[in-house]
């Protein structure tokens, strides 16, 4: 007779499962926050710690970063001068691209899909392409430092991707809506605010927030347009330079609070994304 305690399944000895997924996903995470950490971890320190010992929190706390970003009008009016013209440029873009957008989804016409090409062709040029154009540009006609050169700068860039967006969430409204909407009785223009924008907002959504970012981050045509009056917060950060070398906590700080707006334009957002990748424009 065998011996049925040698076929038993060992009791308490069994390993626990482990999650590839949630491994996986643990440590994306950890090596997506890091630098983010890292930053914040640098902007509660001094300069005398940072460059000296390696430490994995700040051993002396200091909030003396964040007081001079937001005393010293150099510093703040750059976020000032950012949120003024990417502010700018997400409702230019967004208002061009809408009625731009709506014809590419409703109407054939001669040579639509060549234009439409060429609007995205725009958008693969890099920005130094442009740059001397625009300074030579605006500083004849008296635009050079003003937010709202920036802005029509970066048009250039977000109203192709914008018009792009826009046109693939227009094309999943059926064209049944506009014709009754007009034997309604409605016209164009309020047919086209009381009820096609509320059908496509998740899009006006995406698109807004892609205007943001690009505008938010971009440094070469921002930096060049600018010098005194409309400087942007990238580029103050790439001039903080001293006698004594760099301030890296106040670089820090300003890292941190240049995070922040991107932050909270996603959260306010993030409904829309996710929309818009589950349609497949995005």
């Amino acid at each position: 007779m065998a011996d049925l305690s040698t076929q038993a399944p060992a009791r308490g000895l069994s390993l626990p499962k482990i999650n590839s997924r949630a491994v996986v996903m643990t440590l994306y995470l950890v090596f997506l926050m890091l630098p983010i950490y890292w930053l914040v971890n640098m902007s509660l320190k001094t300069n005398a710690e940072i460059l000296g010992e390696f430490s994995l929190w700040p051993r002396d706390l200091t909030l003396q970063n964040y007081v001079t970003i937001l005393t010293d009008a150099s510093w703040y009016m750059g976020y000032v001068n950012s949120l003024i013209y990417v502010v700018m440029n997400t409702v230019i873009s967004v208002a061009v691209a809408l009625p731009a957008a709506y014809a590419f989804s409703r109407y054939h016409f001669m040579g639509d899909k060549h234009l439409f090409f060429w609007l995205l062709t725009n958008r693969m040029a890099p920005p130094a392409v442009f740059a001397l154009p625009f300074f030579q540009l605006y500083s004849s006609v008296g635009l050079f430092d003003t937010h709202i050169a920036v802005a029509l700068a970066h048009c250039l860039f977000n109203v192709p991707l914008a018009v792009w967006i826009l046109e693939g969430f227009m094309r999943g409204v059926p064209k049944e809506i506009d014709e009754t909407a007009y034997i309604d009785g409605y016209s164009f223009g309020r047919f086209f605010v009381k009820i096609f924008m509320p059908l496509i907002a998740s899009g006006i959504g995406v698109a807004a927030f892609f205007c943001f970012m690009f505008s938010w981050v971009e440094l070469l045509l921002s930096r060049t347009l600018t010098s005194v009056d409309a400087k942007p917060i990238a580029a103050t950060m790439t001039r903080t330079v001293s006698a004594s070398g760099l301030d890296w906590g106040v670089l820090a700080a300003a890292g941190v609070l240049t995070i922040v707006p991107g932050a909270l334009v996603i959260y306010f957002v993030r409904n829309y994304i996710a929309k818009g990748f589950a349609l497949g424009r995005v």
